[in-house]
């Protein structure tokens, strides 16, 4: 459904060139759940936003050679006024914060209504009545009462279950996520998970969930890639990448969750801060924080290379880094 390749963004300013990702690629298939994890600063969001096209330029600037074939189309290169047409309605994106994404001067109904207005043409009664059905669908209780309420009337859980009814309601092929259940309690958080997985299970929507939690991306993507300082460090299906991690930093990760840990004990940890992404990319940007794997032996003269490791494993070719 999506084929992404030789993705970079760069962001121009007086204070210089910030290169936020950098030579990325990978495909979407229908029905699936790709799932990208990477610590704060990674280049998640500003992978899926240029897709989006919803970068602004300047400053950010994203090279020619990049392409991402979206039923043939790219969308890199597709003039604004038909991307303004598929954003919404073939691609669908929720955001991290749904409070700031929404319009606090318009009502929840109008809301989940306006992308059938502007998409589909549709009336804004008969819109209305198929938003108060997506509502009830989402499990918003007494959906035509709370259609008439603001954002600041629902709480943080329910606000995420009314962003994920606009996302939807205009049946896209394909839908990002970007971080849908920050700052929810874990019951929430798995409340709003499970309905987006029921919702994809009914209309065959593709998802890019995008997360710093590996914890979520185990329950409910069928493939990971983990990002660090703008590029892929390691991708494969769900299963096999969480049982067989062979990136240091992949490893790192999953050391890091606090429920792998006996009761008391210190958590792991990853020294250090990521790259500032200044200077462009020309060695193994992970070599500093290096603590797992051997940071002597990782490359420091050129970018490590990724490669197959097995059928559907993909890691970069790091000495350091590699088991």
């Amino acid at each position: 459904m999506l084929e992404v390749r030789n993705l970079s963004v760069e962001f121009r300013s007086r204070a210089g060139v910030s290169y936020a990702v950098t030579d990325v690629s990978f495909d979407v298939k229908q029905g699936e759940t790709l799932g990208i994890v990477g610590e704060s600063g990674s280049g998640k969001s500003v992978t899926c936003s240029a897709l989006m096209g919803l970068l602004p330029k300047p400053p950010a600037y994203i090279p020619g050679c990049a392409q991402a074939l979206f039923e043939g189309e790219d969308l890199l290169k597709m003039p604004e006024k038909q991307l303004s047409k598929w954003r919404g309605s073939k691609i669908s994106m929720i955001f991290q914060d749904p409070m700031t994404s929404l319009n606090p001067c318009m009502t929840i109904g109008d809301q989940v209504a306006e992308p059938l207005v502007i998409h589909r043409n549709m009336k804004w009664k008969e819109a209305r009545a198929l938003a108060i059905e997506e509502l009830a669908r989402v499990g918003i209780p007494d959906p035509e009462k709370r259609a008439k309420a603001y954002p600041h009337e629902f709480s943080g859980g329910m606000r995420q279950r009314v962003m994920i009814a606009m996302a939807l309601i205009t049946r896209p092929q394909l839908l990002i996520a970007d971080e849908p259940t920050t700052a929810l309690d874990v019951t929430v958080q798995k409340q709003v998970l499970d309905l987006l997985r029921a919702r994809q299970e009914e209309l065959g929507t593709a998802i890019i969930l995008i997360t710093h939690d590996l914890g979520v991306v185990r329950q409910y993507a069928h493939r990971i890639q983990v990002m660090y300082a703008g590029s892929i460090l390691e991708s494969a299906p769900a299963e096999e990448l969480l049982k067989h991690p062979l990136h240091a930093y992949t490893r790192a990760l999953m050391a890091s969750i606090p429920s792998t840990h006996a009761k008391g004990t210190r958590l792991q940890t990853i020294p250090g801060l990521p790259p500032t992404l200044r200077e462009p990319v020309s060695a193994c940007t992970f070599r500093p924080r290096n603590t797992i794997g051997d940071p002597a032996l990782c490359l420091t003269d050129r970018i490590p290379e990724l490669i197959e490791s097995t059928p559907g494993h993909f890691v970069r070719n790091c000495p350091g880094c590699l088991k």
